[in-house]
């Protein structure tokens, strides 16, 4: 401001007073502004500008598609027909467990059995329907099919048990439960306090004495259903899609709506930003019930039309192996699965991949040049947000031109010349009790370039931009703020002592014990173990 202030009270001194030549009075304004520092200003715009230009390109072409979206009213599974109509027998997904591969083809079908077999069950467009099975191709293809008659899926995470496990299952207010035959166990053990009225079908392998009593099969009713595509629901782009649950590690798992056009910006942003290709096979081992793996990953497969190979659960010691047997080019990670894979011993497997894209979050700076390096990986595509909102994505410097320098360990960026364009603000924040520290006049106190991350992530939401909630936008007027909180790992607040303390014994009193893999059972962990954990000579 004071700059400003002084370059126009040189222009007026100059021309009116002085009387001097626009070229003079130029030059003057010019060696002003770089005395004051305007060089560094200078440099930014050098160094960052095409970087911005691209980030800017991607926010506005996927803006204009959510314009687009929003007039025409278009959800989820009215731009998979698109998908299905461009490619009817590409390969959609492909189930790694069973080697099962699905066409597009495949999976509208399975999926308008889903729709119309429910429809027939009475399910009607705003009811919800709850999802509590492992990955599969048939994950897919219930949420889908719930969404084409309007049902709202509630996806629950398959670590929960009895009491948060019946929680999301009565707050969600579901008329029907699918449930894979693996988790027939758990819902066995709250049966007795479930809802009389909630209908019961088990996906799988089928065992009548291993599931209640009122359980039907869903997989020959689901054979025997119509295929057709049923009569469009009253949906729009904002309206809900599914709920995801929290793992409840803070008290009972809380759902966090996303609405089609969350879900739409979620997958559109990643492919634009990181310069996917239609071609591509992406392998998804993350759970399905959780955004990174559902929309991040699906997203991909049925809106952009690429593979997806879905694994159960994570395997470090096979990932590479899949990667090469699917020909995958993309590969997806959350938290320390990177540490998994280079905690394993060398193998040649991990270079004969064709994998040239690493895409997820929570990668720590440390192991960041060893994981990239070691595996041949050429771009780690690493990103920052949060199932409940979308505002504060920004694409990474490996999503630009190869000879663009990439900063390891950097999770997005934001202008440094137009920062109003995407108004995010890294601000600080008491790392013990992660209050907001303001300075004397109330206002949040920016982070600097290269401080230790103690921030949270603020963003400004306008009016104008509004959405449904779920959708990343408010309904009230004028500004308001919403907040990430930047931790390390898997980005899970965590209290604040017990991450202090770790599990050293020297420093925790409490006995402690850990799953020791040879003996196959806890043992207690003493200093030596403790030793050996660390030094990475013994795995958890």
């Amino acid at each position: 401001m004071l700059l400003g202030a002084s370059l126009v009270g040189v222009l007026l001194f100059s021309k009116l007073v002085l009387k001097l030549p626009w070229t003079q009075v130029g030059f003057s304004l010019l060696f002003l502004y770089l005395g004051s520092g305007g060089w560094r200003f200078i440099r930014v715009f050098i160094k960052t500008i095409r970087r911005d230009i691209f980030g800017g390109l991607v926010l506005l072409k996927v803006k204009a598609k959510v314009r687009q979206c929003l007039r025409e009213r278009r959800t989820v599974p009215i731009l998979f027909a698109s998908t299905v109509r461009r490619h009817p027998d590409k390969t959609a997904l492909i189930f790694e467990g069973t080697d099962t591969h699905w066409t597009f083809r495949q999976l509208d079908e399975y999926s308008s059995s889903v729709a119309n077999f429910l429809q027939a069950r009475g399910l009607a467009s705003g009811d919800v329907a709850a999802i509590f099975m492992e990955n599969r191709n048939e994950f897919v293809g219930l949420w889908l099919g719930m969404a084409k008659l309007g049902v709202e899926a509630a996806l629950i995470n398959t670590n929960l048990r009895r009491d948060a496990l019946l929680h999301c299952l009565t707050t969600s207010r579901a008329r029907a439960l699918v449930f894979g035959s693996e988790m027939a166990s758990a819902i066995c053990e709250i049966h007795a306090s479930l809802d009389p009225s909630l209908t019961l079908f088990c996906s799988g392998s089928w065992e009548p004495n291993a599931v209640p009593t009122s359980t039907e099969h869903l997989d020959p009713l689901l054979k025997d259903a119509p295929k057709h595509l049923p009569s469009c629901p009253d949906k729009g782009f904002t309206d809900k899609l599914f709920y995801i649950y929290t793992s409840g590690t803070t008290g009972l798992p809380k759902a966090a709506i996303v609405v089609h056009s969350r879900y739409y910006r979620m997958a559109a942003l990643v492919y634009y930003g990181f310069r996917m290709r239609p071609n591509d096979i992406v392998y998804d081992c993350l759970p399905l019930y959780h955004s990174a793996g559902n929309i991040v990953g699906i997203g991909q497969c049925l809106l952009h039309g690429m593979t997806v190979v879905i694994r159960k659960k994570f395997s470090a010691s096979r990932f590479w192996d899949d990667c090469i047997k699917y020909k995958c080019t993309i590969v997806q990670y959350i938290g320390e699965l990177c540490r998994y894979l280079l905690n394993q011993p060398p193998r040649e497997a991990e270079n004969q991949h064709q994998v040239r894209m690493a895409l997820g979050n929570g990668l720590r700076q440390s192991i960041w040049t060893n994981f990239s390096s070691r595996f041949h990986i050429p771009q780690v595509a690493e990103f920052y947000g949060a199932t409940e909102y979308c505002g504060c994505w920004s694409p990474t410097s490996p999503s630009l031109p190869k000879s663009w320098p990439s900063q390891v360990g950097a999770c997005g960026f934001n202008s440094r010349i137009l920062s109003f364009v995407y108004p995010i603000r890294l601000v600080r924040v008491n790392e013990d009790t992660m209050e907001l520290i303001r300075g004397p006049d109330g206002v949040c106190i920016p982070c600097q370039p290269g401080l230790p991350l103690g921030s949270q992530l603020l963003g400004r939401l306008r009016q104008e931009n509004r959405l449904n909630p779920g959708g990343g936008g408010c309904s009230e007027p004028r500004l308001h703020h919403f907040f990430f909180p930047a931790l390390p790992g898997t980005y899970k607040l965590q209290k604040t002592e017990l991450r202090k303390e770790g599990f050293d014994p020297a420093i925790v009193k409490d006995p402690l014990f850990y799953l020791d893999a040879q003996k196959g059972r806890y043992v207690p962990l003493d200093q030596e173990a403790y030793s050996r954990i660390q030094a990475g000579e013994e795995k958890l």
